[in-house]
């Protein structure tokens, strides 16, 4: 099974008018209850003068999600929040949206739509990306092998984060796990063996889908 996730990747905002009433989709990626319930506080604090803060988050810790109406009618607000992030697959991910009412009731199926509108536009701001775990590699070859092996490190989906010019030339990287073997056995071919890869840790990078 995949570590693999889809989050925001920066904290961003939506809005648009339905009926006179002002709908803000505010999103924020976030790792714990308490950074959700910060962002919501901090968004309730900017908007407190609107009739409803309505908010939904999940975190892959605990598998846990909550939403809030916030005074709308049950089901009508909160719930159609969560729905849109749990369709998307997105998670450690913060939705608050604020509604300026206008003075025209929009009924429920009116409500679930503009709350589902707002979350929506609110999670295409962020920039949602795929976080892929990775291991963070280096290598070190020489100035006449530095070209191939990093041709090399680019056709295997590997991302080249920085190079350090020495008396040899250190090539430090990022590769998705599970392509890691592939790698190393490409560049022992190339170099019979003479560079090796070095594994230092794991982490998540975002890789953003292709229009």
């Amino acid at each position: 099974m995949s570590d693999d996730y889809k989050t925001p990747t920066t904290e961003a905002c939506g809005e648009f008018t339905e009926k006179r009433s002002r709908f803000i989709g505010y999103c924020k990626p976030v790792k714990s209850e308490q950074e959700a319930a910060d962002f919501i506080n901090s968004i309730r604090a900017k908007h407190w003068d609107a009739r409803h803060n309505v908010y939904a988050y999940s975190l892959r810790e605990g598998n846990a999600k909550r939403y809030s109406d916030d005074g709308e009618p049950s089901g009508t607000a909160g719930m159609p929040v969560l729905d849109v992030i749990v369709k998307n697959e997105v998670f450690d991910v913060c939705v608050v949206v604020t509604r300026y009412f206008g003075g025209v009731l929009l009924g429920t199926g009116g409500l679930v739509r503009a709350y589902s509108q707002a979350a929506k536009l609110a999670l295409q701001a962020g920039k949602v990306a795929m976080m892929e775990r990775c291991a963070v590699c280096s290598l070190r070859c020489s100035y006449t092998q530095y070209g191939k092996l990093s041709s090399i490190i680019s056709e295997e989906a590997g991302g080249l984060d920085n190079t350090v010019y020495e008396a040899d030339v250190v090539l430090k990287f990022h590769i998705k796990s599970d392509k890691l073997p592939s790698l190393s056995k490409k560049l022992a071919d190339v170099t019979a063996g003479s560079v090796q890869i070095e594994t230092e840790k794991e982490e998540y990078f975002a890789s953003f889908e292709k229009e």
